[in-house]
């Protein structure tokens, strides 16, 4: 089978989907790989690389749309959208619910379009947790930033003085991947961190990792009275393939004292913070009514590095099992499909119908 690469168009985007040890293990399955030049340069891998496994570099992006399957990182682009072709496959990350033009483009095109977020193995999304990880912890770091005040933030130091003085309280709403990773790296630098989830398993499971952590089932009330002495929040609720459902309310918010930070790691599904705006790279934050608020739909774009060799180890398996032709019977594979020959075909996507 014919494999494309392409390079990431969304702003400051710097993950390419392979590294050049997976596309070795493609070529050398029998498999031809191409790449769009300099796709993996911003993770540091350059096309000679990729040129000594035996993958071919191209120029021309509508060269590159040729290929039998098209691995990206983030969602097709316009200009990317415009190139795929009936028959297709499509595997990367998709958002669909968060982006329902590019649901529409694709049902149009009629491509077999397969997410990496809903791939399922055993109830657990492989393919989505070792990014979910990386933003959480990415979370803490911008919200450690924007809590300066040369960011219009409250001048609190996170971890406080040896940990014990004037210790930052954060709030994580969420104890998935992303809020877990998220309130134990808070938890390390010495915030008091509360973690608020619907699971008893889940923040059973967290606690045990870190008893230092104040877990308790999701409670509107009990969060509303936390927030005064809150300095940052951090949204992190998914549900699998739809929408994230908005757990802070406008008014909740408001509650929260000049200066505070509001991370939402769930934006890429809709956002999990009532009325919350998208940002980028470019802009990673924005005040509003005295609250920065951070909403970057690709965090892990900012450690292209690492996070690329996190996604190419977890994706690698599943890209050879497509390249086989296993999608009729692999019935793990069959939990990524979104699209297929111009209709929806995951659950939570029906009401897009």
């Amino acid at each position: 089978m014919k494999i494309a690469i392409p390079r990431e168009r969304k702003t400051l985007e710097g993950r390419v989907a392979l590294t050049p040890d997976a596309v070795g293990l493609l070529i050398k399955a029998g498999h031809q790989v191409i790449l769009e030049n300099d796709a993996g340069l911003n993770s540091g891998y350059d096309n000679q690389q990729y040129q000594a496994i035996g993958a071919t570099i191209v120029q021309k992006l509508a060269d590159l749309y040729q290929a039998d399957l098209i691995v990206k990182v983030k969602e097709p682009m316009p200009e990317e959208l415009a190139l795929l072709k009936p028959q297709q496959l499509l595997f990367c990350y998709l958002h669909l619910a968060a982006y329902p033009h590019v649901l529409t483009a694709l049902l149009q095109q009629k491509v077999t379009a397969l997410a990496f977020e809903t791939l399922t193995v055993n109830q657990r999304l492989p393919l989505l947790a070792p990014m979910s990880a990386v933003a959480g912890r990415i979370a803490v770091q911008l919200a450690i930033q924007y809590l300066q005040k040369n960011h219009q933030g409250a001048g609190v130091l996170l971890g406080g003085h040896f940990n014990i003085y004037h210790r930052g309280k954060v709030l994580v709403l969420g104890a998935g991947v992303a809020g877990s990773q998220a309130a134990l790296m808070a938890s390390a630098l010495g915030a008091e961190v509360f973690v608020f989830d619907k699971s008893l398993e889940a923040l059973d499971a967290l606690y045990q990792k870190d008893s230092n952590l104040q877990v308790q089932l999701f409670d509107t009330h009990k969060i509303s009275q936390l927030l005064a002495s809150i300095d940052v929040v951090i949204g992190a609720v998914l549900i699998k393939g739809a929408n994230a459902p908005k757990v802070l309310s406008i008014a909740q918010q408001q509650l929260l004292a000049k200066g505070r930070v509001i991370v939402d790691i769930a934006i890429d599904q809709g956002g999990c913070i009532e009325g919350i705006e998208a940002t980028d790279w470019q802009q990673p934050a924005y005040q509003k009514n005295n609250l920065t608020y951070i909403a970057v739909s690709n965090m892990p774009a900012a450690v292209p590095r690492t996070a690329t060799q996190l996604l190419s180890q977890a994706i690698t398996p599943y890209v050879l099992a497509l390249a086989n032709g296993k999608l009729a019977t692999d019935t793990v594979l069959q939990t990524a499909i979104a699209l297929q020959d111009g209709k929806i075909i995951h659950s939570a996507l029906q009401n897009f119908a």
